[in-house]
């Protein structure tokens, strides 16, 4: 009556509930991460002198990091060091949204400037 193989017998449940478990635990200290990320950051930014381009160069910084990571996992998982597949998928789909983030402040910023230029004086 199963279409799957061994999803009816016990160990194939469990398998899937220990996988599950995995990914659970995998987002939560993902959540931790940035949760302790983002309570940091501010702490670092409060001067004036700082200003929106240190805020601009460390966000830029950020994602840089995200990339290079998510390459260096990459590398690493075709050289057969990293075997965790979803570790390697869930680093390249995080640099993935933190480009498109960056690509669309980019736009934001770029639209806000030719609005200003074309104010009249």
């Amino acid at each position: 009556m199963n279409s799957l193989p061994g999803i009816g017998t016990g160990g194939g449940i469990q398998q899937i509930l220990a996988l599950r478990q995995q990914i659970i635990s995998r987002n939560d200290l993902l959540r931790e991460i940035h949760t302790a990320q983002a309570t940091s950051q501010p702490a670092a930014n409060e001067g004036p002198a700082g200003g929106f381009a240190s805020s601009l160069q460390n966000a830029l910084n950020g994602v840089s990091a995200v990339q290079q990571r998510s390459e260096d996992l990459s590398v690493a998982y075709e050289k057969g060091e990293v075997t965790d597949v979803a570790k390697v998928m869930l680093a390249r789909q995080e640099a993935g949204v933190a480009f498109e983030a960056t690509l669309q402040v980019r736009n934001k910023l770029l639209s806000a400037y030719q609005d200003i230029m074309r104010m009249g004086v």
